[in-house]
């Protein structure tokens, strides 16, 4: 919610006003000196939108704002232009309404334009989220990171690196949402403290790795050539595409990092297809690549990558894990009845990559049960589990 400034006002007024942190009232306006604010400024209020009001009879601003339990002035902030003692019958005012439910709801069917208009609602109402556009899917779709906190411990999540596993987008999205929620509310998540926890920690989410596989399970072959024939082509001229793992491309992104990789190639499909091509060479994919630049770059403390399906939580690579990685999976399996699996004969995963390299906690969740793409019917159930492990990956 965007706001006026009068004279004499102040972040910190605004912070008691509309009760809510002045932390994240400086993070929603990074580009202003708090403490140089000029009358006419635009500032942006966390956690609100407007709503019109059509003045009824024997209506005042205090009467209003009592019904809509506010304080007054922030009625008046929105209004600078009327006279409060001349309220007309039938006049629309502008009225602050703190939100209290989930943007995100519609997560059936999620694809690349359900997620990225969530993630423009978001974006507009807690602007103390980070968007960054950190690369290009093959057909040229936005790849986007999320950021919230300021924190030095600096948590990674991903979710849809394969393409019939989107459920793990809307999962992510959900909980993303839920903390947003929490941060501008009661401040509190599942009784644990989300203030402190966004003082402590970044964390960066990946919803979507593989936006054009995710389409193309969702809503079939594209109409771009040369891809509609040569997705069908590899798919064996089927159009139900429900098997397909893989970029556009014919390339499973999970095979595409450099920890094994030869192992991977050698001994999965030879050529691009629905799944498990690990491609012409390591990262050749650019998808593969702008995950690999942002974890180099975001020098990350963990990354979780969220899949399905099993309810398992892979958390070794060739005993290359840190000790504490042990400690936070068990942690992980506490909170979601997941079964924790230190090692399984896999390579040239992502969180592969990073515990080789990093020598740092990665794990790979096998979000539900059942055949990929799981049911929505499993949403709930699924996300239960799913926030419990990324509550905890913030607070361990």
């Amino acid at each position: 919610m965007q706001i006026t400034v009068r004279q004499g006002d102040s972040l910190w007024y605004y912070s008691q006003l509309f009760q809510v942190s002045q932390r994240l009232l400086l993070d929603s306006n990074r580009q202003i000196n708090p403490n140089q604010l000029s009358v006419g400024q635009t500032v942006l209020i966390p956690g609100f939108v407007t709503n019109d009001y059509t003045i009824k009879s024997g209506d005042t601003i205090w009467s209003i704002a009592q019904r809509r339990n506010i304080n007054a002035d922030a009625i008046l902030l929105l209004n600078q232009s009327i006279d409060p003692n001349q309220l007309q019958i039938g006049q629309t005012i502008q009225v602050p309404l703190r939100v209290t439910w989930r943007l995100v709801n519609d997560v059936d069917q999620y694809d690349f334009q359900k997620f990225q208009q969530d993630l423009r609602e978001l974006a507009n109402v807690y602007p103390f989220i980070i968007q960054e556009i950190i690369g290009k899917s093959v057909m040229g779709k936005n790849l986007y990171e999320v950021r919230v906190g300021n924190g030095s411990k600096r948590v990674h999540v991903n979710g849809s690196f394969h393409a019939n596993e989107w459920i793990t987008t809307p999962i992510l999205m959900t909980f993303l949402n839920d903390y947003l929620l929490g941060l501008t509310n009661n401040g509190s998540m599942s009784n644990i403290d989300l203030s402190s926890l966004y003082q402590i920690t970044m964390l960066s989410l990946v919803p979507m790795v593989n936006p054009d596989g995710v389409n193309l399970v969702v809503n079939g072959p594209p109409n771009q050539e040369p891809y509609r024939s040569d997705v069908i082509e590899m798919n064996n001229g089927s159009t139900d595409f429900s098997n397909w793992k893989a970029n556009i491309r014919g390339v499973d992104l999970n095979n595409q990092f450099p920890a094994g990789w030869e192992i991977e190639k050698e001994r999965k499909a030879q050529q691009p297809g629905p799944r498990d091509y690990a491609g012409p060479s390591p990262l050749s994919e650019p998808e593969a690549q702008a995950m690999a630049e942002l974890t180099e770059y975001r020098d990350f403390s963990r990354v979780n990558a969220f899949h399905t399906q099993g309810q398992v939580i892979y958390w070794g690579f060739e005993d290359q894990e840190p000790p504490e990685a042990e400690v936070i999976v068990n942690e992980y399996a506490n909170v979601s009845g997941y079964q924790p699996i230190q090692t399984v004969d896999s390579f040239a995963g992502y969180k592969d990559w990073f515990i080789q390299d990093w020598n740092r906690p990665g794990f790979t969740t096998e979000l539900g049960r059942g055949t990929n793409p799981l049911p929505i019917s499993q949403f709930n159930q699924i996300y239960r589990a799913a926030k419990g492990i990324l509550l905890a990956s913030l607070y361990m």
